[in-house]
């Protein structure tokens, strides 16, 4: 490895880091700036957040049900079987349906993010709002940002109530009554569980808008550098989703 090769690969990181820092505080004094992008905001949050359901559900749903899949002939055998609700929705609504939401908004709305912006950019469409007198953070960052945040929680919610449904059908069908895992549910799950897992999306949102922007915002050389940075911000987010995850879950619960 030159020299060069060894600047570029330690000088990234911090650029990286610098880059998202500008974004978050630009995102924060411009959301309440002039001009407000009402139908921009209104636009994005459609796609992330009404779109998303669809695969949202699925996933979940799936992800329960194959959960449920191996705890219930396990608690069976142990004699526990009456702790599967309670496993089943603290396990879907601290972890899996907060995460699996984020990482499918990531790969769904982060690449195409990131490809719309990237594309604007090597086609110099980013530097002909600027002669419009429209501020390309007023455009493209702030209503993004706005709507990760506002939609995630709301698909962390569909998450939660398909993931524990999944769980639920499956431990239905290994004998386990849906009123003695419901009971489960209300004794041993308390309000936090749920509300800790709808506080991580908050920030899962923040992370893949902040991270599809600034891929897009740096893309270079054409078709190329497009497909590079889309690349690049759904594997960047998705890797920031998990690492943060843990020191979520360590803070809250």
């Amino acid at each position: 490895m030159s020299a060069n090769q060894l600047g570029n690969s330690i000088r990234k990181p911090f650029a990286f880091i610098g880059e998202i820092t500008i974004l978050f505080f630009e995102s924060l004094k411009r959301t309440f700036q002039r001009p407000f992008e009402l139908d921009e905001t209104v636009g994005q949050m459609a796609f992330i957040g009404v779109a998303s359901v669809p695969i949202v559900l699925l996933t979940t749903f799936a992800s329960g049900a194959v959960l449920s899949l191996y705890l219930a002939p396990l608690l069976r055998q142990s004699g526990a079987a009456e702790l599967q609700g309670a496993m089943i929705a603290l396990t879907v609504c601290r972890e899996v349906g907060p995460v699996i939401a984020g990482i499918m908004v990531a790969a769904r709305c982060g690449s195409a993010m990131a490809a719309q912006i990237g594309s604007m950019k090597v086609t110099e469409q980013i530097d002909a709002l600027r002669s419009l007198a429209v501020h390309p953070y007023n455009y493209l960052l702030v209503p993004r940002v706005i709507a990760g945040i506002v939609m995630l929680p709301m698909l962390g919610m569909v998450a939660d109530a398909s993931g524990v449904l999944g769980g639920m059908l499956v431990a239905w069908a290994h004998k386990i009554p849906p009123t003695q895992f419901w009971r489960s549910v209300q004794v041993f799950a308390e309000p936090k569980d749920f509300i800790g897992g709808l506080e991580k999306t908050v920030l899962f949102g923040l992370i893949v808008a902040l991270v599809s922007c600034q891929q897009g915002l740096s893309a270079t050389g054409g078709a190329v550098g497009v497909g590079k940075a889309t690349t690049n911000a759904v594997v960047i987010s998705m890797v920031l989703i998990y690492i943060s995850n843990y020191f979520l879950a360590a803070a809250i619960y």
